[in-house]
């Protein structure tokens, strides 16, 4: 099936499945859904004799399958193709692929969907060619539940695959206990080290049928890690090795807390056999996995541990990705609520402010709000946000901030002239290259209203809520953003406030969304604040982050509410 069109999909616009598929011992690729080759390993490229760009954005059946005298086969006839079809994992001891010298290669295939992170539909093909054994006696079938080998290099792909396309520590752990119960093992226990080098029983789960059963009873703080003792839970924490274990290796006397804590799990689960294998990163030891058996009959066997390391191992990896992430993402929340201000208390007026961080924990944004009382008794209200997602962007939000409010504070102008002040000031004195800005002035006016002054620098427009639930964009007072050096005068706009109403200040982070158009994100906000006019300010603004964001925002979000008394 190769379509009039198809993407080609280098192994490196994939990289997570192209580094998964050169884990794989054997040849492996990843089709489409149209069963076009979007990845290829090394190894597979070896075998048929083609590199990568001879088989990227091909037909897979077409190009290499055949029959056993290198004849075309046609798709009907093939098992590979019909399991393709039906999204079932398949594999076969004998068929055939042809080299690129046209020989024919006899193979041993499995097939499985596969996923990549993106929520495409795809299929990852791993086939080896198999040694002819010298004698023709049956074969001695597998026993208990250890995997053969093309299903362990897949389970490995796989492994890699769904563990690294997380960055959430309980989501990978969620992932890896759903790879290897009850493929491997009928329980899994993860024994996690936290950063004060304390022990915690994070996971402990059971497979009833198909369903996945936590057992929080048997999960919790665990004693500390003994720094001489041979039992296997022990030495795994330590990074000394892995090994296999039983009910009898927890019937002597225990000799640390941890061994009376395994010994209790043995009793408490049936586990009759055991394997645990450290989990460890490049940097530490992380932690521990546990796998146990009860309904199978088969205890595991010295040769199954090669397999249990190597998937913990990725799971170390993978859990260390995810805590450093979790850990800058922390940092960054840190530095920027210790960027932000606490508002101040006017009299007769209720304000609240939210920020929400971007998705990405990198993405330390440069999106601020400011309230601040005046000199003359009036307040200043400021929303902004410094063009950049970086360290260098919230620098630069802190410097427009401290620069506007000792503009404002010192001198008695109108907002334009105060903004006019500092885009001069700011292309001489900082490294901010453009930002947008809302600044104004609200004082108590007559009958209950308040006055709002402002002038906007290319900001999205205020939105003003009736006490009914009428709405209006405050699109007065508009002028160019921040940084272009354009010397252009900078107009003001004023508008009386009515009571009850309430004045939505945000940045675009709040509105924007990819593949649509702004007026598409502002009709939202609008709808949904006149729907929550009635709510007390804290609610309205709390569910009007929620509602109006869109789900696939990647910017940060800061947003100042107002309310003015109902009079």
């Amino acid at each position: 099936m190769t379509g009039p069109e198809h993407t080609e999909v280098h192994g490196l616009s994939v990289p997570t499945a192209s580094a998964a598929l050169e884990a794989i011992g054997a040849g492996a690729y990843v089709v489409d859904e149209q069963g076009c080759i979007i990845a290829v390993n090394a190894r597979a490229e070896e075998l048929l004799g083609r590199p990568a760009a001879e088989l990227l954005g091909q037909d897979a059946h077409d190009l290499l399958h055949r029959g056993p005298q290198g004849q075309q086969l046609p798709r009907t006839q093939c098992a590979m193709r019909q399991a393709f079809h039906a999204g079932y994992p398949a594999q076969a001891d004998e068929d055939y692929f042809v080299h690129a010298d046209g020989s024919v290669l006899p193979i041993s295939w499995l097939i499985t969907p596969y996923g990549i992170g993106d929520h495409r539909v795809t299929t990852l093909v791993v086939f080896h060619i198999p040694e002819r054994p010298r004698d023709t006696g049956p074969r001695p079938e597998p026993t208990g539940r250890s995997l053969p080998e093309l299903q362990r290099l897949a389970l490995l792909a796989e492994t890699t695959t769904q563990l690294t396309s997380t960055l959430d520590v309980d989501e990978a752990l969620q992932r890896l206990v759903a790879l290897v119960v009850p493929r491997l093992a009928d329980w899994a226990v993860v024994d996690l080290i936290t950063e004060r080098d304390e022990v915690w029983r994070t996971v402990v789960v059971h497979a009833e049928g198909d369903t996945l059963v936590q057992r929080e009873d048997l999960q919790g703080p665990m004693p500390p890690i003994p720094e001489e003792s041979p039992m296997p839970l022990s030495r795994a924490l330590r990074g000394v090795s892995s090994t296999l274990a039983g009910p009898r290796t927890y019937q002597g006397t225990p000799d640390s807390g941890i061994a009376v804590e395994q010994g209790r799990l043995f009793q408490a689960t049936g586990m009759h056999s055991a394997a645990i294998a450290p989990i460890r990163s490049t940097r530490a030891v992380l932690g521990a996995l546990t796998l146990g058996r009860t309904e199978t009959p088969a205890a595991f066997a010295p040769t199954d541990l090669p397999l249990i390391e190597d998937i913990a191992r990725r799971a170390g990896l993978a859990l260390d990705n995810a805590r450093l992430y979790q850990r800058q993402r922390k940092v960054a929340e840190t530095m920027q609520n210790h960027l932000l201000p606490q508002m101040p208390g006017v009299s007769g007026l209720e304000m609240t402010v939210r920020y929400l961080p971007a998705p990405d924990a990198s993405h330390v944004g440069g999106d601020w709000y400011d309230a601040f009382p005046l000199s003359d008794a009036s307040t200043a209200l400021a929303i902004g946000d410094v063009v950049g997602h970086d360290l260098e962007a919230a620098a630069g939000m802190a410097q427009v901030r401290n620069m506007l409010r000792a503009y404002a504070w010192s001198q008695h102008e109108p907002p334009s002239r105060i903004v006019e002040r500092l885009d001069e000031a700011i292309q001489h004195i900082t490294d901010v290259a453009m930002a947008t800005m809302i600044f104004g002035r609200i004082e108590a006016a007559h009958d209950g209203h308040w006055q709002l002054s402002w002038t906007n620098a290319g900001h999205p427009p205020p939105l003003l809520i009736s006490r009914d639930g009428l709405t209006s964009y405050l699109t007065d007072g508009h002028g160019i953003l921040l940084g272009t050096q354009a010397g252009l005068r900078r107009p003001d706009a004023t508008v009386l406030l009515p009571p009850g109403s309430t004045l939505v200040l945000y940045t675009d982070g709040l509105i924007e969304a990819p593949g649509q158009s702004l007026d598409t994100g502002l009709n939202r906000l609008r709808r949904h604040a006149a729907a929550l006019a009635h709510r007390s300010l804290t609610p309205f603004t709390d569910q009007l982050l929620h509602r109006v964001r869109p789900a696939d925002n990647d910017d940060d979000v800061a947003l100042l509410a107002l309310r003015v008394p109902k009079g």
